[in-house]
């Protein structure tokens, strides 16, 4: 299972978003290339290098008709400079979205995240939701930050989207109606049954953008979970804390469940046949055994004799004990906890000139193994008077 986590430990904010989003991505030339083929209308993105606290990562600009709105205004505070902008309403929003270059999931997305901020600007303004009016929120950068987190999000195809409690700042914030608490009332609004937390600079670390696009997204509020991580990506703001400005995002495996306990059980024999050695492991694998084996070792007074080992996880541990002093002459046995890390493992079917086979995948840990079950790969062999080396090259295994 593919994670997406959000650093949100400094706030967030759109733009910081875009381009932690784009760090995780190989070919980031190619990926802002796709991003101006939006179609944004007057909207063109760039990206530059930039470092927070000594910290480099990746900065977005937006530029609408020719304006980069870095000059306008800084990310971190939506609502300084209101008036700069034409106010738009939800329906105009959605009308810019829905002729857009993407998919109808990303345009489905993006007006759901704008659903979320009129609700929360209607609350805090109280005006019905029709009536609310955009401002910075509602202008070209803005729906160019959404636009991009939501095809990025989606380019990135995560099963499970994971942040940690998101940092919201603390003290006031100028706006186009006067002095405004940090959280602001609409971030305040977005932000409810979300852990957050003040931090320890004053200033707006999260805006209205981004708490929409993390609640919006983001399923479970956590520290980072058990995952194979293979991309690291860092967002840089516009304005400067002290302690760094920057969204980090993480993208990998879900490892959670490719670790468990097994337990080892052996004895070692002198006084048993093949045979009943042989009998021994079916009836092991029977009890329910994951894996069994024997060893030739050399006992007490220089005997040669076999070690049976057994592996098989702890809630069928007392059946496999059972089935050990049940079929083998041993009076005593050995037990071992281990932990065991495993791939993520499925069987498909797929078709070929020689039937249909079945294919164990197996992933995780950044890797992905494919092999096809033994007993087609034996059927084909046999009907097809090959050796198993040749049936692989005719299935394309080996060449």
């Amino acid at each position: 299972m593919r994670i997406l986590y959000i650093d949100a430990s400094m706030g967030a904010a759109g733009d910081m978003l875009t381009s932690a989003l784009i760090e995780l991505f190989d070919d980031r030339k190619k990926v802002v290339d796709e991003l101006n083929s939006i179609g944004i209308p007057g909207v063109v993105y760039s990206i530059s290098g930039k470092t927070s606290s000594g910290i480099a990562g990746t900065h977005t600009t937006v530029t609408v008709n020719g304006v980069t709105e870095d000059e306008h205004h800084d990310h971190h505070h939506e609502h300084e400079h209101e008036h700069h902008h034409h106010h738009s309403t939800l329906q105009d929003i959605s009308d810019i979205i829905n002729k857009l270059n993407v998919s109808d999931k990303v345009k489905s997305d993006a007006i759901n995240i704008y659903d979320i901020i009129a609700d929360a600007e209607s609350i805090a303004h109280g005006v019905p939701v029709i009536d609310v009016h955009f401002h910075e929120v509602g202008a070209m950068d803005a729906i160019a930050d959404i636009v991009a987190v939501c095809k990025l999000i989606g380019d990135l195809a995560p099963n499970k989207i994971l942040a940690s409690p998101v940092c919201t700042g603390f003290g006031s914030v100028n706006c186009a109606h006067g002095k405004m608490p940090v959280p602001t009332p609409a971030t305040a609004n977005i932000i409810k049954d979300m852990p957050v937390f003040g931090g320890d600079e004053e200033g707006e670390r999260l805006t209205p953008t981004g708490a929409a696009i993390i609640s919006y997204f983001v399923t479970s509020f956590v520290s980072i979970p058990r995952m194979t991580i293979s991309s690291i990506g860092y967002g840089i703001g516009t304005k400067e804390f002290a302690g760094g400005n920057y969204v980090r995002t993480f993208i990998g495996e879900d490892c959670s469940n490719m670790t468990d306990t097994v337990v080892e059980l052996s004895a070692n024999v002198d006084d048993m046949t093949a045979e009943e050695i042989g009998f021994a492991m079916m009836m092991l694998y029977k009890a329910g055994a994951l894996e069994v084996y024997s060893t030739p070792v050399t006992m007490k007074k220089s005997r040669p004799g076999t070690l049976i080992t057994a592996l098989c996880s702890i809630d069928i541990r007392s059946d496999v004990i059972t089935a050990f002093f049940k079929y083998t002459s041993t009076i005593g046995l050995r037990e071992q906890k281990y932990k065991r890390h495993v791939l993520d493992r499925s069987t498909v079917t797929r078709p070929t000139p020689y039937g249909d086979i079945s294919v164990k995948i197996s992933t995780g840990f950044g890797v992905n193994k494919e092999k096809i079950e033994y007993d087609d790969l034996a059927r084909i062999a046999s009907e097809n008077d090959m050796s198993i080396e040749e049936a692989k090259r005719e299935l394309g295994i080996i060449h």
